[in-house]
């Protein structure tokens, strides 16, 4: 099965440096490819270190201008770059939906969020004070805010654009200039950041991005001595490997890393928002989500009925081309990670029991298609209840009170989204604040608020961002004080 190719696909993808687009030093590409038929459909340019070389240069030559332009300046420029991605809504969705496998309605989504986390930073930027302290009437202390410089920008391939702009937004609205490193596998929507860009006015060498294979051109970036912040979302093996390698320079770091998040479903739980959260949650954006509900804990007087019903709705669960608009679930992103979800799926055959989905849909014989699929009875030393899967995959397991609940949403080495389900809100509370999570949601799916912090603890990553902390991971605090009366120091020395 080919799928429909967008209006304006490129044949290349080259890179963004010092505001003109650039192929490689050693002119080295790489083959992209559609998730539904597999095909190269263009090439896009490989970076190395030479090429983040270049790309650093021009940031850090126009950091000065751009990190003393004013606020309201700066919020300008955003608030027009939101415009451009709004004009561009549905080239941008269809470039999205065929370079990632995302189902066309669910891709159109996250365009608009895109868009929104503009307009957010621009608010941020205007409204945000900085601090002040009076110490009687001696001495005043206040905070200086400056933008750290050159920051080093590593998205992963799931939802690019929308995650390419939760980076850019704050980074841009705090005075940094940047050098952004796209997905490999997903570079197709970032092609359109450039004349949205350069249509808003944002000037040369602001942004730069450099395309390429993450072992090379994103560990160019993590080691360039004059990037001195790296934000990245990603795996949780890619992150320790960030860290290690930034100790060198002691990077300041942002990571958002893997997930294998709990929902907690109590038996007094209203069953039909349970079940239409939890089917949701897991199998929306193809399962490639890292805070997806890829482990369902059900108390046991309602364990049978809701694995039972689960797998009824995931067998119900509309798989096709990511084209569609009736699509649910499309192509997973590349071969490789299909066979790596698939061979988690037949992990699953020996650790739980299934109970819907597993296989190819019968009508899709191309492509990285699976239907969406629930193993019931998972204990919680299987591989599929501990490691992430990132794909239509769900663990269902028992539990009988709440301190096993606790217990078992606990037992990975993941934290960084958490789902209670219960009509008793005080337990709801109790247990919210127990699970070792970043983010809890209580009768609710994942749904945002871009004031809140977002991030995780243990192996799901380090920092958090999102409104007021965005700014604070791209900008440097200082202290100045100043003395208000004549200062007594005691006098060390004066004695002859």
């Amino acid at each position: 099965m080919s799928p429909t190719c967008p209006y304006g696909l490129p044949q290349a993808i080259r890179h963004w440096i010092g505001g003109e687009a650039a192929d490689s030093t050693d002119g080295s590409t790489f083959e992209v490819t559609d998730p539904v038929s597999n095909t190269p459909y263009a090439h896009a340019a490989a970076g190395g270190r030479q090429d983040v070389d270049r790309a650093v240069a021009a940031a850090r030559s126009a950091f000065s201008a751009w990190s003393t332009l004013g606020n309201r300046a700066r919020a300008t420029i955003l608030t027009r770059i939101a415009d451009g991605i709004e004009a561009r809504e549905e080239r941008l969705a269809a470039f999205e939906s065929y370079d990632s496998g995302l189902p066309i309605t669910q891709a159109r989504g996250q365009a608009r969020r895109a868009a929104e986390n503009f307009r957010y930073f621009a608010d941020v930027v205007v409204a945000l004070g900085e601090e002040a302290f009076r110490q009687g009437q001696e001495q005043f202390s206040y905070v200086v805010r400056t933008p750290i410089g050159v920051a080093g920008l590593i998205t992963p391939w799931n939802t690019p654009f929308m995650l390419e702009s939760w980076k850019l937004a704050p980074a841009l609205a705090s005075g940094c200039t940047l050098v952004l490193k796209p997905a490999e596998w997903t570079p197709l929507s970032a092609s359109l950041w450039p004349e949205i860009l350069t249509e808003a006015g944002v000037p040369a060498g602001v942004v730069n991005i450099v395309h390429g294979i993450g072992e090379e051109a994103g560990q160019a970036l993590v080691d360039h001595p004059d990037v001195p912040l790296i934000s990245f979302t990603g795996s949780t093996d890619t992150g320790r490997h960030i860290a290690r390698s930034s100790a060198q320079h002691l990077k300041t770091l942002s990571m958002e890393l893997g997930g294998k998040s709990p929902v907690v479903v109590f038996a007094d739980a209203d069953l039909e928002t349970a079940l239409d959260s939890v089917v949701f949650g897991v199998f929306s954006l193809n399962g490639e989500r890292c805070t997806a509900g890829s482990r369902v804990l059900v108390e046991r007087p309602l364990y049978e009925e809701f694995s039972r019903r689960l797998a009824e709705r995931a067998e119900r669960v509309t798989v096709g081309p990511p084209s569609d608009p009736a699509t649910e679930v499309g192509a997973l992103v590349h071969p490789e990670h299909y066979a790596r979800v698939l061979d988690y799926v037949d992990i699953g055959r020996k650790e739980g029991r299934l109970v819907a989905g597993g296989t190819r849909p019968a009508h899709l014989p191309e492509g990285n298609y699976l239907q969406p699929t629930v193993f019931a009875d998972v204990r919680r030393d299987a591989r599929i209840f501990q490691e992430e899967i990132f794909g239509p995959v769900v663990a269902v397991a028992p539990f009988d009170n709440e301190s096993e609940a606790v217990e078992l949403a606990n037992a990975t080495q993941y934290g960084l989204a958490a789902y209670v389900w219960t009509s008793d809100l005080r337990r709801g509370h109790r247990v919210a604040h127990a699970v070792e999570s970043g983010m809890v949601w209580i009768n609710s799916h994942n749904i945002r608020d871009l004031r809140t912090p977002f991030g995780g603890v243990k192996a799901s990553g380090v920092g958090r961002e999102g409104g007021a902390h965005s700014v604070d991971f791209y900008t440097e605090s200082k202290i100045v004080h100043v003395a208000l009366s004549e200062m007594h120091t005691p006098r060390f020395g004066g004695k002859r």
